[in-house]
């Protein structure tokens, strides 16, 4: 008797995984291309229609195939983020709030960290820009050069061409002309407050601390804080302003530097909130007392804020919502303006508020 022939394992196929797009068409009773207009999200859909195809979808187990969507022209319902560093707070609540907005979307967030290298932070975009991204998203403070300017925004344009977008998330537009949508907070405005709060409270004489020099961050931070001492016609001393990273062990290493040195302050504003915690700890380390001593100030109103005794005094950032509209702005499907002579990219701005605690008291007597 002859063997029976093997069976071809490839051809096997479960029927509950083999549901095509005219499985779909046939139980939402609509017609594939219907059901493809859903899926791809590239027309415009009755809502009725949408829910019984997305019913059906479920129902059926469903799943598109991006690869396909993709060889078809449209992009693959994702969202890319990138940050500098997603274990830091600030990144990591922009990127909460990215992936909450994405997901009721109904796309997927995908978050790259560059760990503070910028041609990292365009290699990241042109895979994303492979992988036809709805929206590209660069998060935080970027730095001030021309050419590396001139790099993102020939990536914008790549991006407009191939129908996604790219917005700029606390950090500025590009120059007029470049397709780019821009999401900002009033970090000058912020750092202004911060500052006028102390100066309300007679400190003077402020060390200001942290923050990489050349990073717009730092910048419209510093710039904040000089408005403050002018708006008040007082001079600062320029030897109180100590930038160049915005770390919490940079924080305590400068404050340490700064008392050895003898600086003359009375207060600290420290950049962000977690080089405020190093200068908490190396004021403690010398004995000072905060605020009776030296008072501190910090900036975004990370978690970190309200676990530091006494409660840190700081900006609040609303970092949630700023990821939030940084994907509703990319996902909008208003152009953003590629006229050479326009005056500025569609931007939104979020505010910033002082939240006062604990941390900031009057000068000590002496």
């Amino acid at each position: 008797m002859a063997a029976e022939p093997p069976r071809s394992r490839a051809r096997r196929r479960d029927p509950e995984s083999a549901r095509t797009i005219r499985d779909v068409a046939a139980r939402a009773g609509v017609s594939t291309a219907t059901v493809s207009r859903v899926v791809n999200g590239n027309y415009p859909v009755a809502a009725s229609t949408r829910a019984a195809v997305e019913r059906a979808m479920r129902d059926l187990g469903y799943v598109a195939n991006a690869h396909a969507r993709a060889l078809a022209g449209s992009t693959t319902r994702v969202v890319g983020i990138v940050v500098s560093e997603i274990v830091d707070p600030f990144f990591a609540y922009i990127a909460r709030g990215v992936q909450s907005e994405a997901l009721a979307s109904g796309r997927l967030c995908l978050v790259c960290s560059t760990q503070g290298g910028e041609s990292a932070e365009l290699r990241f975009v042109d895979l994303l820009l492979e992988q036809r991204a709805d929206a590209v998203i660069l998060v935080g403070g970027a730095v001030e050069d021309k050419e590396y300017f001139a790099a993102v925004g020939q990536r914008a344009r790549q991006l407009a061409n191939n129908g996604s977008s790219l917005v700029l998330c606390g950090r500025p537009g590009l120059e007029a002309g470049v397709p780019a949508y821009a999401v900002e907070y009033d970090n000058i405005g912020g750092a202004a407050a911060i500052t006028d709060h102390l100066l309300s409270a007679g400190h003077t004489k402020i060390l200001y601390l942290g923050g990489p020099t050349t990073l717009s961050t730092t910048t419209a931070r510093l710039r904040g804080f000089r408005q403050a001492y002018a708006a008040r016609k007082l001079e600062h001393d320029p030897s109180l302003v100590r930038t160049g990273a915005f770390g919490r062990q940079w924080g305590y290493q400068q404050t340490l530097a700064a008392l050895d040195d003898g600086l003359d302050f009375t207060a600290i504003f420290a950049a962000n909130d977690i080089v405020a915690a190093g200068v908490y700890a190396a004021l403690r380390e010398r004995g000072l007392r905060i605020p009776d001593d030296v008072s501190v100030a910090g900036y975004d109103d990370v978690p970190v804020a309200t676990e530091l005794q006494p409660a840190l005094t700081t900006v609040r950032v609303p970092l949630e919502e700023l990821g939030r509209a940084a994907v509703r702005a990319g996902l909008s499907g208003q152009e953003p303006s590629a006229d050479p002579f326009a005056h500025q990219q569609p931007m939104t701005t979020l505010g910033t508020v002082v939240v006062v605690r604990d941390s900031v008291g009057p000068p000590a007597q002496r």
